[in-house]
């Protein structure tokens, strides 16, 4: 059955807008590049081929994904933009036609710049009289965030220009790398000190990159390279980009000594090999190799198309792919009760490499595939990106092919499997008992927003756990002094201290009682309006998903899970524990249930770094008395809170003309309104 263009290009966009968070934002690679150029130009196509399906909020139409809040913002005057892809030498070939044509050259050849692409995280550096006043990351290419002390650290980036007169403003865009070597040493620390190491350099530098402290910043082997000049005043700019790259090395900038001028496709091509084939021996990640128009005046003659320059293209090394058997499937289950299904594989040889296990994302993925144990399949790897199934050979398939079921039971706990409709994830629903996902759920549960037991910070509760201590967290309140006192790092004094927190915790409010279950989706604000609409635990327990769906912001599916939590016997068990070791809460009066809060249909934002609150403090604060905390300032914000480097947010505010307060009125306001505001 076909898929509508329109309902497909939704998809695609939603998908392909997942990714990019999670790439840019988390540093989580959900998938190889080459899955998501192939969704993009997917996409792309659509979107050609129905240009009346095209969409301001496509990712074809923008740059990238969304800086986070943790540094101050950037603006970056001049875009930081992306490039369009070539993935063969017939699309290279069409690409330089194309370009020809537009410049009404004939058969005469373009010079073009070739380097490699090199694989890391890009940044742009301002020089103001020749020291460095300013680092910032690409972010969504228009805003980006402010990373100056932490490129300071890296040395292969001057602090100040090697020329005595320096022109009065330069801007640098570059890549940061962490190379081969230092990605092994990294690894190697991070093994000793019992940390997990990190999957592939590229997330090791934009990770490393982008922490708060730069004193661990300064710890990581990072490396720069340069690869163009974005603004330049005080000194005239070239009139070609390898007389910039010049420019740039006399200023001190370190560019790349594999960078060449080529003329014509040719040219291109007979870098692109040679590179490709020395890809293994450069010392750090390169996934492909830019090529751009040598001269700036046709640069400006081409112009761009809405997200990329028609001057310049990527020309993508090709995946690497191989074909073994699929031996069998076997449930591996996540921290947060997901059940991803590891393909357990003939051992073959990808990339240099031994591969025997890959991975197959999920149940819909499978079904997508057809896929059966005993089948050959496809196996993407490349570079250091887990490998994954991409395709089966059906005419390979071998009589007797075993259908691969989900399994209806957790292998680790034995809890019921549960898969919401439309999603994509079955999950295990042991979330408050499951061993594979006790430690999240109990540090979620001790946490600031939950239950805020003041002490037990994460490696604690690993500890607790990895020692059998607690594995529910009911057990929590049973622990002595005496037993945490032998924990590593842990004296009388702290023992006591944790212990009384776990004692004061014991009082809390329904909203945080809620919160800290873990439920999916329900999150302070949702807790809060189930409190306030039902009153008692027991009547939230009780509901049914017609009752739950007429609290206000619970939808079906929220409605679903909350309904499916607490038909759990093992949950319920885990709760009338929690409640026999004395953990208890005011309930709210049912006929005041519904009643307004003081800050009821007001929203407030939050931007800036706090002095005496914490983030997670302000907003549960605000929460707690009923209003809508939101990431973003638009014309229906009530309030703004500026703390220090307050970035965009304030600067939105003040153009819609918002109330804006700092930290001190903020706190005044809450105490007016019978909060007692405790320090961070």
């Amino acid at each position: 059955m076909s898929i509508e263009p329109s309902v497909l290009v939704v998809q695609l966009r939603e998908q392909l807008n997942d990714w990019s968070y999670r790439y840019y934002i988390l540093n989580d690679s959900a998938v190889p590049d080459a899955e998501y150029d192939r969704v993009f130009r997917l996409l792309q196509s659509l979107e050609n081929e129905h240009p009346h399906l095209i969409s301001q909020e496509s990712p074809t139409q923008r740059v990238g994904a969304f800086p986070l809040d943790q540094f101050s913002q950037v603006s970056h005057e001049v875009p930081m933009l992306s490039l369009d892809n070539a993935f063969s030498d017939e699309e290279l070939m069409a690409f330089d036609r194309r370009l020809r044509d537009r410049l009404s050259i004939g058969e005469a050849s373009v010079g073009y710049v070739a380097e490699p692409k090199l694989d890391g995280l890009a940044v742009s550096l301002v020089y103001e009289n020749g020291l460095l006043v300013r680092g910032a990351t690409r972010g969504d290419g228009q805003t980006g965030e402010d990373i100056t002390e932490n490129v300071r650290t890296i040395r292969s980036i001057p602090l100040r220009l090697r020329v005595e007169n320096p022109p009065s403003l330069v801007e640098v865009r570059g890549e940061v790398v962490l190379p081969h070597v230092g990605f092994n040493a990294l690894n190697t620390r991070q093994l000793e000190a019992g940390l997990k190491p990190f999957a592939n350099p590229r997330n090791a530098a934009a990770g490393s990159l982008r922490q708060l402290d730069s004193k661990v910043t300064a710890q990581r082997p990072l490396d720069f390279y340069g690869y163009s000049i974005a603004r330049l005043e005080g000194a005239d700019m070239p009139a070609c980009h390898s007389d910039m790259l010049a420019l740039m090395s006399t200023l001190g900038i370190r560019v790349s000594p594999e960078i060449r001028q080529c003329i014509g496709v040719e040219g291109l091509l007979a870098f692109y090999h040679d590179i490709l084939g020395r890809r293994a021996d450069l010392g750090y990640d390169i996934d492909g190799v830019v090529y751009k128009v040598d001269r700036f005046d046709w640069q400006e003659a081409l112009g761009f198309v809405s997200r990329a320059p028609r001057w310049a293209i990527a020309h993508k090394f090709p995946a690497q792919e191989e074909i073994t058997r699929l031996l069998d499937v076997e449930w591996q289950v996540g921290r947060t009760g997901a059940i991803t299904p590891v393909a357990r594989l003939e051992p073959v040889q990808v990339g240099g490499v031994v591969v025997s296990n890959a991975t197959l994302h999920n149940v819909d993925e499978i079904a997508r595939l057809d896929l059966r144990i005993g089948d050959s399949v496809i196996i993407y790897r490349a570079g250091d990106v887990i490998p994954k199934v991409v395709g089966v050979i059906a005419e390979r398939r071998p009589d007797g092919a075993e259908r691969i079921v989900t399994p209806q039971t957790c292998p680790v706990c034995g809890s019921e499997v549960f898969r919401a409709e439309g999603e994509v994830i079955a999950r295990c629903t042991g979330g408050l008992i499951c061993a594979a996902q006790q430690k999240e759920a109990i540090k979620h549960f001790a946490s600031r927003r939950a239950m805020d037991v003041d002490g037990l910070g994460d490696k604690i509760v690993e500890v607790l756990v990895d020692k059998n201590l607690i594995s529910t967290v009911a057990d929590l309140f049973a622990l002595q002094a005496e037993q945490i006192a032998e924990l590593e790092r842990m004296g009388e004094k702290s023992a006591a201290k944790l212990v009384a927190a776990l004692a004061e915790s014991r009082g809390t409010t329904l909203p945080r009682f809620l919160f800290a279950l873990g439920i999916r989706e329900v999150g302070e604000a949702t807790a809060l309006a189930l409190s306030k609409f039902f009153g008692g635990l027991e009547a939230v327990m009780a509901a049914d998903e017609e009752l739950l769906q007429r609290v206000p912001d619970v939808g079906p599916i929220v409605a679903s899970r909350i309904r499916h939590f607490f038909q759990q016997q093992h949950n319920l068990d885990v709760i009338r524990s929690l409640r026999d070791a004395g953990v208890h809460w005011q309930e709210f009066d049912p006929s005041d249930a519904a009643g307004e809060q003081p800050l009821d249909g007001e929203t407030w934002v939050l931007t800036g770094s706090m002095n005496i609150l914490s983030r997670d403090q302000a907003k549960a604060y605000l929460i707690d008395l009923g209003a809508k905390v939101a990431g973003s300032v638009s014309a229906k914000t009530t309030v703004v809170v500026a703390g220090e480097k307050a970035g965009s947010k304030l600067d939105k505010a003040e153009k819609l003309s918002i109330p804006v307060i700092d930290e001190a009125e903020f706190i005044a306001r809450l105490q007016a309104l019978g909060v007692s505001v405790k320090e961070a």
